[in-house]
């Protein structure tokens, strides 16, 4: 049973519903993008990319990475936008206070959204009994679909989280 926070759940629910960039990743995945663009692609006009790179670049971390059900594309998505706005650049020991602040930063946002659903694992967030790879195969996008899987809901929650961080520290990376 996955352990889930039900103030926070209350409180990022009512979140997402006033959430711009999380009703847009919402719309995304209905359009048929997978869980990891739709994050992404909310965000595109603040990394400051070209949306179509940016759907290739991501394309691969869907359904937990290729549909080996592991962690959460939209989680992965969360990740990568926030890499991209507040990542650091420089290796070594001349990087390490920035590299230890955006993994902390990392596990901030990961420990919001586990707080809400439980885990950051997608087998675990589908119920899914079997540990490994689903068939690579995608469903196709059909109203029952969309009625039986949860991701939507996730990829606007994942949104709305990193769309709240982002509001609470601002960054002068934008469009960059």
């Amino acid at each position: 049973m996955l352990d889930i926070d039900e103030k926070k759940v209350e409180y990022w629910l009512e979140k997402a519903e006033g959430s711009s960039r999380g009703q847009r990743a919402f719309g995304l995945f209905q359009e048929g993008y997978n869980c990891s663009q739709a994050v992404v692609l909310a965000f595109a006009d603040l990394i400051g990319m070209d949306e179509k790179a940016l759907a290739r670049m991501t394309s691969s971390f869907g359904g937990g990475m290729g549909r080996l059900r592991e962690v959460c594309g939209a989680v992965s998505g969360m990740f990568f936008v926030a890499g991209a706005l507040y990542g650091y650049e420089a290796p070594g020991a001349a990087g390490q206070q920035e590299k230890a602040a955006h993994y902390a930063r990392i596990q901030e946002l990961a420990g919001e959204y586990r707080a809400v659903n439980g885990s950051i694992v997608c087998r675990e967030l589908l119920g899914l009994a079997t540990p490994g790879a689903d068939q690579p195969t995608p469903e196709l996008r059909t109203a029952e679909y969309y009625k039986k899987r949860p991701c939507g809901q996730l990829v606007m929650l994942a949104a709305t989280i990193l769309e709240s961080y982002i509001e609470e520290h601002p960054t002068d990376r934008q469009g960059v």
